[in-house]
């Protein structure tokens, strides 16, 4: 698919289907618990789209501007989006989530020319004004503007007439979205018109998903792809920057409502929908497909939902901010071949590459590679690096020269993205993810890695997740398994620490990889987990809160 600018797929779907649905958001409940949706049509949509880029375009954002968005979900979230890619320029996401001095970070790497945003986060600009220095045009999404930003809607008059989206090619920047910084500093990622063509194709060729069909974003940024496929966005009323305390029962309820054919999201979110469903026997037949990913995905997850979904499929895609998707397999395939092998600690099966995407596995260094050969890989079986190129891979992080020379590797012009996870190819051709490389453990004999590991102790009834982390230098590490139970198994007192302990050690015992893990704590609270998915555990954190219990601080 060759797109001159993504927005004009908004426009051409409201041309082919004006009256269906786009859009629908929760905006209220009624005294009997039924939600109350707002709703816009494909031609509204594209209306309200074409309104925000005239006014946005009169007040001075033009094509290559970087424009920082604040923005709650909504229809103006939507329609300001798409208003910005019309014009040409540059939306950046950055996870509302996230602490303030990374986030004040990531607006210093952005050198935003413009600023949207709620009156809280206009806020910022008061309060650091050197950071937002290179703001000339700030927005605020309130009545009647604030801080000296003119409202939204005071720039956009009526009017019927349709924007010229601006020309753009494969090379012209589209977005912005900064990673969520789990091992390490939040970066930001270039996408580029060639990256977005290409994942409409996998989309559309790979996954499935056809125009017409309804979707529902557990990932808020993944939603500016419906619109531009011709799918119905449906939104879950959910708080985006903490998935995990999402209310099961509403989105339940707006999966019924609306008929989602299909769904991506974070395992947690899946989780909870699952054990609401599941003790009362709700299922979901008219779900097609349900993408689960931003952490591994527990074969036991899963197979819960052969009893919820009627011939729908679950599917864990592979890949990251940088490089998505890589690699594809279905919960079926996993069920019945790979999820026996993980319980043997194998590592997590993500799949075969999808089309266009060449994957390969690198020798395992923290040195910067500047230039591709053929020596760096590894034969099929051996654990190495991930890295991974085609077109759905970005090829530089914003203003992180650092950073984009530590991840990217150069091959006669085009760009390796080294996945900084481990893991393997099987001789199926399928890859097997083994964890970060920021996780491994490096012991006197040898290396250990979390995810292989931690499947075979998770199969202890009692315990809800675990990790594995590392403690001392490199080379000397000592494995300590850190231990979440489930909630109401968590011991109390010595004698239960030490059956407990001694369980989870039998269990290692019976595996080579796990018999020189002695070393057990357990964690009485939630695991420290991402600010975007609530899913990947942050065992940096755990390892040094390890440390500190073994030296009894």
């Amino acid at each position: 698919m060759s797109l001159p600018n993504i927005a004009q797929t908004l426009t051409e779907s409201a041309q082919r289907n004006p009256d269906m649905t786009a859009v629908v958001f929760t905006i209220g409940y009624q005294p009997d618990g039924n939600a109350i949706y707002s709703v816009l049509s494909f031609a509204e949509l594209n209306a309200l789209c074409d309104r925000y880029a005239h006014g946005l375009s009169r007040y001075g954002i033009g094509k290559g501007d970087r424009v920082l968005m604040l923005v709650p979900p909504g229809m103006q979230m939507i329609g300001v989006t798409f208003a910005l890619v019309k014009i040409g320029a540059v939306p950046v996401v950055i996870d509302p989530g996230m602490k303030r001095a990374a986030y004040l970070r990531c607006v210093l790497d952005t050198q935003p020319t413009a600023f949207i945003g709620i009156p809280k986060a206009h806020l910022l600009r008061l309060l650091y004004p050197r950071v937002f220095r290179t703001v000339r045009h700030p927005v605020a999404m309130a009545p009647h503007g604030f801080l000296g930003a003119p409202a939204l809607e005071s720039l956009c008059e009526p009017q019927t007439a349709p924007f010229a989206a601006a020309e753009m090619d494969n090379n012209s920047e589209v977005a912005v979205a900064f990673t969520s910084g789990g091992t390490g500093i939040p970066k930001g990622v270039i996408f580029r018109q060639g990256m977005f063509s290409a994942q409409f194709d996998l989309l559309h060729d790979e996954v499935g998903i056809q125009p017409g069909e309804v979707d529902l974003p557990g990932l808020y940024s993944f939603a500016l792809f419906g619109p531009a496929l011709g799918l119905c966005e449906v939104f879950p009323d959910m708080d985006p920057t903490h998935p995990a305390a999402l209310d099961p029962a509403k989105l339940v309820q707006t999966i019924q409502d609306h008929g989602v054919t299909n769904s991506f999201g974070s395992p947690i979110i899946w989780r909870k929908v699952a054990e609401y469903c599941l003790p009362r026997k709700i299922q979901l037949p008219g779900i097609r497909r349900i993408l689960m990913a931003g952490a591994p995905v527990p074969p036991s997850l899963i197979e819960s939902y052969t009893h919820i979904l009627g011939d729908g499929e679950i599917y864990t895609p592979y890949g990251a901010t940088e490089a998505l998707p890589l690699t594809m397999i279905s919960g079926t395939e996993i069920l019945q071949e790979t999820a026996a092998l993980s319980a043997q600690g194998y590592g997590m099966c993500v799949g075969r590459p999808v089309s266009k995407a060449t994957i390969r596995i690198i020798r395992i260094t923290d040195e910067t590679i500047p230039a591709w050969s053929n020596e760096l890989c590894l034969p099929q079986g051996e654990i190495g690096e991930i890295t991974a190129k085609g077109p759905m891979v970005t090829r530089e992080y914003l203003n992180r020269p650092e950073q984009t020379a530590q991840a990217k590797i150069d091959q006669n012009g085009e760009v390796w993205h080294r996945m900084g996870d481990l893991g393997y190819f099987d001789d199926r051709g399928r890859l097997w993810f083994c964890g970060r490389k920021a996780h491994r453990v490096e012991t006197t004999r040898g290396l250990v890695l979390p995810v292989p590991c931690e499947a075979i102790f998770n199969a202890h009834p009692a315990v809800f997740r675990t990790a594995l982390v590392g403690v001392g230098e490199p080379g000397q590490q000592t494995p300590v398994l850190v231990v979440e139970p489930k909630p109401g198994h968590s011991p109390r007192g010595g004698a239960a620490q030490e059956q407990f302990r001694q369980e989870l050690l039998a269990l290692g015992a019976l595996h080579q990889r796990t018999k020189g893990i002695d070393r057990v704590l357990f964690y009485h609270k939630g695991f420290p987990v991402d600010v975007r998915h609530n899913a990947k555990i942050d065992r940096l954190a755990l390892g040094r809160w390890a440390a500190k219990k073994l030296k009894g601080i």
